[in-house]
């Protein structure tokens, strides 16, 4: 990276909360990049068994420890326990990374903004095997990652949740914000089975109504883009006859949205992701039907649900 423009910037009022698990890799680099910016770093770790801990302290992050059931609830957490004192949040994932003009954005943007300002959308760009992934509609993904304390929440999801505010607008910051994970495809695909496992429960929970649903993010204010997605997901996408929609997805992203344009590296991806995912979560949505296809009672349905995912449903 270049010198960090912010360094001669006054920092603002800003607390920076990074949930982790295992990030040895990625802490430091995810802590520098905000150190000259932040006035507060959290670190909320789920009892590493790697040296994440030691360092994150060892960056000048104030570490506390709590068990984990999903990111929203572990956020949350950090919310109601940290002690934050800070004006403004900012929710950074353990492999992201805040460039140095988007964190001079930051710093120049957050003292001017007044009360009318709850919450703040960076560009997320994603990095694949080392190949920056432009197309298939991945970039620009806006996403609410800045809030004002006090006027802001994730919703509570077992998966995709997203940040949503309250008592006023939200506004826009251009610069690098990166998500840079830096293991290998066993890594990405381990995470993508356990996050379809997450994302079935959650279409499970809205079809057969077994728990009340956080609607946060299409009733309150967010980023459009994910408000846009999440209403396509549950009315369209969600709706369509067992494969259809991760071959429609496919389709989308790799030749309408000219995903082929990403290299071999793009294939990769927007197929695993595009694809491969997706198709995963139908899988595991009719494995679970299958298994509580027996069950007279919603009671009855949740602990079978729970039982076969392995998840506190």
């Amino acid at each position: 990276m270049q010198q960090r423009a912010s360094e001669h910037v006054p920092a603002p009022s800003l607390a920076v909360v990074i949930l982790t698990y295992n990030e040895e890799r990625h802490i430091t680099r995810a802590i520098d990049s905000i150190r000259a910016l932040a006035t507060e770093i959290v670190v909320v770790d789920s009892f590493s068994h790697d040296r994440t801990v030691e360092l994150a302290a060892a960056a000048g992050a104030r570490v506390l420890q709590n068990p984990f059931v999903t990111q929203a609830r572990q956020f949350q957490w950090a919310m109601d326990h940290a002690g934050l004192t800070a004006d403004w949040v900012l929710r950074l994932d353990a492999d992201e990374v805040i460039g140095d003009d988007l964190a001079a954005a930051i710093a120049r943007a957050l003292p001017g903004y007044g009360p009318d300002v709850a919450g703040v959308n960076f560009a997320r760009r994603h990095i694949f095997m080392g190949r920056w992934i432009r197309h298939g509609g991945r970039y620009p993904l806006w996403l609410l990652r800045l809030f004002r304390r006090g006027q802001g929440r994730v919703e509570d999801r077992w998966m995709d949740e997203h940040i949503v505010v309250w008592g006023g607008r939200t506004e826009r910051l251009h610069g690098v914000f990166e998500d840079r994970n830096l293991h290998d495809l066993g890594f990405f695909t381990a995470k993508h089975n356990a996050y379809a496992v997450r994302e079935a429960v959650d279409v499970l929970i809205g079809r057969h109504r077994l728990a009340a649903e956080d609607a946060g993010v299409l009733e309150a204010k967010t980023s459009g883009q994910a408000k846009a997605k999440r209403w396509i997901k549950q009315r369209v996408y969600n709706r369509l006859p067992f494969g259809v929609g991760p071959f429609a997805l496919w389709l989308y992203r790799y030749l309408a949205k000219l995903g082929f344009l990403d290299g071999r590296e793009g294939l990769i991806y927007h197929t695993l992701q595009g694809f491969w995912y997706p198709f995963l979560v139908e899988a595991k949505v009719v494995e679970f039907e299958k298994a509580m296809a027996d069950c007279a009672t919603l009671p009855e349905r949740r602990a079978r649900l729970a039982a076969m995912s392995g998840l506190p449903v």
